[in-house]
């Protein structure tokens, strides 16, 4: 899916009210002094032989005006204000819909004893694609590295002569990782040239706890269609430092939860709140095995589930069966609630995760939207435990709050800083959807289905009083970059069997009983939407705990 605007530069219809520079972007409160220590928010980072530092103030060289109706203009900048013994590795780019919020890294070198350096001048550029106009000319130059050396980046200018091969440095390849193009920024089209430009942000093909691949914060562009041709020639950084200088140790890690930690809200309806597993245990939730009839008490703590190994099937965990009780669980206890903390490198060691995680006794069923009407389903969509997350991307170049992931069922969506609500100070907020759990950035309706036809399950988020305040309320349980003892897991963090018993419910008769109900335009979109449901909400699987997620050593989906 295309992003941003198609731009037909040489008769563009300009608004003039869009050729104000976006400003940049700041948090609503200034950043606090952190606890010293290591290399956190020290503004650069060693990856090795090289250290980088972040800019993130620019110089425009070349804004893409839209053609009339369309989306926001394109702008396109050189880095400013690089230190002495610093080099630029490329270019930025970014639409102006939004505010100046982005980084290029520049690099230097940290020793000069290797036979080869680290950082190389290209011997000369390639000019991919130009428009020429009356009044808007840019070139687009991808620097030519030597034998054995990546480019990092495009650059940019804004007359036919080829750029100073000084402008840039390329990387030693070894110093590299592969990269991959990430979102479509802007499609473009030129008199002087056949084929549209299009422009991506690019990252590394490999992002995870374990992944050492640091962004560059430079995009690629080529005059074709090809996205893996495009991202050939240019790399990513890679972080040789083992010691990852730049996370934050505990202390800054704390700081970081109580001056960044969202305040989560409840739907003013939800019936089945969080609560903390502690109370969950402690409240009747029962291990079955597949050997054994009856379910056993788990102890408070979860010393007694059964630790390590795969999820096989062999245990799972389950309500107890007198009513009473059952319904007692399901409702939760919000009183109790916390959030359970897994803090890991991103981007190699060049930001910090800081993933929340929320526990909720039970999911409950789900509410379809079918045009204007709302159909309660009153099975689908139930299952025991309910793991919800957000995730904190914070900038280990500066302790700022860059990003929020919001997890929803089974994908997400992340979020810039600019773009989130915030309650007080720097503390996002974030929305848990009623009944699913689902977290969003602003109360409203969100369906999980077609939105184009108004047919989906609804995720309805809106503030209440039933709030937890994550900056308080939270348990750090892993952060295996800090080393062996530095955090104590929870038993229970270790159990990687189902959280809930494995239900399959006949959610196509349940909607099928509604078909007839309905008008006649709708009950085909209908009679498919049960294939839409991900496999959570038919509780076909009980739910697995945190580390048993994909993400919890891999990035985040989406």
């Amino acid at each position: 899916m295309m992003l941003g605007c198609e731009c037909f530069c040489w008769d563009c219809i300009p608004n003039y009210d869009d050729f104000s520079e976006p400003h940049p972007f700041s948090l609503p409160s200034p950043l606090p002094h952190w606890p010293q220590g290591n290399g956190f928010a020290g503004g650069r980072i060693r990856l090795g032989e090289i250290e980088v530092l972040q800019i993130t103030k620019f110089e425009r060289i070349w804004r893409c005006t839209q053609l009339a109706g369309k989306a926001q203009p394109f702008t396109f900048y050189r880095p400013l204000e690089i230190p002495d013994g610093f080099f630029s590795l490329g270019h930025y780019c970014q639409s102006n819909g939004q505010p100046l919020r982005g980084y290029v890294l520049v690099a230097r070198e940290m020793t000069r004893e290797s036979e080869s350096p680290a950082l190389k001048k290209p011997l000369d550029y390639t000019l991919v694609w130009s428009s020429d106009s009356h009044d808007e000319c840019a070139y687009f130059w991808l620097p030519n590295p030597p034998t054995g050396y990546k480019a990092m980046g495009v650059v940019v200018t804004s007359t036919p002569k080829e750029p100073e091969v000084e402008q840039v440095r390329c990387v030693r390849t070894d110093l590299t990782e592969p990269c991959e193009t990430s979102n479509l920024l802007v499609t473009m089209k030129s008199k002087s040239s056949k084929d549209p430009l299009q422009i991506w942000n690019i990252q590394p093909c490999d992002r995870g706890m374990l992944c050492k691949g640091v962004s560059v914060g430079t995009f690629v562009c080529g005059a074709y269609f090809d996205s893996e041709e495009v991202v050939e020639n240019i790399g990513c950084l890679k972080n040789l430092d083992s010691t990852l200088h730049a996370m934050p140790n505990l202390n800054q890690i704390h700081a970081l939860i109580e001056h960044y930690g969202p305040t989560v809200y409840f739907h003013p309806d939800e019936t089945y709140m969080p609560s903390s597993v502690q109370w969950f245990f402690k409240n009747g939730a029962l291990l079955y095995s597949a050997n054994g009839k009856k379910g056993s008490a788990i102890d408070y703590q979860g010393s007694n589930l059964p630790s390590g190994g795969t999820n096989d099937g062999a245990f799972w965990i389950d309500l107890p069966s007198d009513n009473d009780a059952k319904n007692y669980l399901k409702k939760g206890d919000i009183e109790s609630s916390e959030l359970y903390v897994h803090v890991k490198p991103a981007l190699g060691g060049s930001f910090t995760d800081i993933a929340m995680w929320v526990f909720c006794p039970f999911n409950g069923p789900a509410t379809l939207k079918v045009a204007l009407m709302n159909i309660e389903m009153s099975k689908i969509g139930e299952h025991v435990s309910d793991w919800e997350h957000f995730t904190l991307r914070i900038n280990n170049f500066t302790g700022e709050l860059w990003s929020v992931f919001f997890s929803q069922h089974s994908g997400g969506e992340w979020l810039d800083a600019s773009d989130l609500e915030f309650i007080k100070d720097n503390k996002p907020i974030v929305y848990s959807s009623k009944h699913g759990h689902a977290s969003y950035p602003h109360p409203g309706t969100y369906l999980q289905g077609s939105s184009k036809l108004g047919i989906g399950v609804r995720n309805d988020a809106a503030r209440s009083e039933f709030v937890v305040d994550s900056s308080t309320r939270y348990q750090i349980v892993a952060a295996e970059y800090l080393g062996n003892g530095a955090v104590k897991e929870p038993c229970w963090l270790q159990y990687m069997r189902e959280w809930g018993p494995s239900i399959v419910y006949d959610g196509r008769s349940e909607i099928e009983k509604l078909i007839d109900m309905l008008p006649m335009f709708v009950r085909f979109s209908v009679e498919n939407l049960i294939d839409l449901f991900p496999t959570e909400l038919y509780g076909e699987e009980g739910p697995t705990g945190p580390k048993e997620k994909e993400n919890w050593l891999g990035d985040e989906y989406c």
